[in-house]
């Protein structure tokens, strides 16, 4: 069986420069569909959301439960590899979560609590107030959510929340000046709150 060669790109040249045009083999790897207002993946994805949407807030009040319970799992047997991790996932879930369940706002102080995992170099000395904070502050946040002020109340618990949690991890790093430099550095996008 021969292999088929790709085309060769063209080549323009100008007076101090080329302009190089590659084959477009994109064509090639594209089915058509007959009929394309009939099949429009995204419109599908749209309903089946719709669809689900009634069991999101069960969803996310699970999701906090499971948070919760590492939280109380942590003040019996303390911080390990094991606690730690299970932690981190729950915050990590919520804060995955949190836009597509229709729950924007609380992505941003579950960001902060896996901030605080991620960059603490030894997880015994995060103070477990600091953790109980960020804890219920997404738990309030969740069960809150019909409030008409929940997004000035959220962004303002997670302002405060990042500042102490930020002020803790410069303490816990300060003799990391690179680590420091990254864990310090604001965010490049947008909280929801100012989308």
């Amino acid at each position: 069986m021969a292999k088929v060669r790709p085309k060769k790109p063209s080549v323009a040249t100008f007076g101090d420069y080329e302009m190089i045009t590659p084959a477009n083999e994109l064509r090639k790897a594209v089915s058509e569909v007959a009929d394309r207002d009939s099949d429009d993946p995204v419109a599908r994805a749209e309903d089946a959301l719709a669809q689900l949407s009634s069991e999101f807030s069960a969803w996310m009040d699970s999701e906090s439960d499971r948070l919760d319970a590492v939280r109380r799992s942590i003040k019996s047997t303390g911080f390990n590899k094991t606690t730690r991790d299970a932690l981190f996932r729950a915050a990590h879930d919520i804060k995955g979560e949190a836009a597509t369940f229709g729950y924007p706002f609380v992505a941003s102080s579950a960001d902060s609590l896996c901030r605080l995992i991620e960059h603490t170099p030894e997880m015994d000395r995060i103070p477990t107030a600091l953790v109980d904070r960020h804890v219920d502050a997404i738990r309030a946040i969740i069960r809150e959510k019909a409030r008409p002020d929940i997004v000035e109340i959220a962004d303002a618990l997670t302002t405060r929340l990042r500042e102490v949690a930020d002020h803790f991890l410069a303490h816990e790093n300060r003799d990391r000046p690179d680590v420091l430099a990254g864990i310090l550095t604001p965010p490049i996008a947008p909280s929801e709150q100012t989308v």
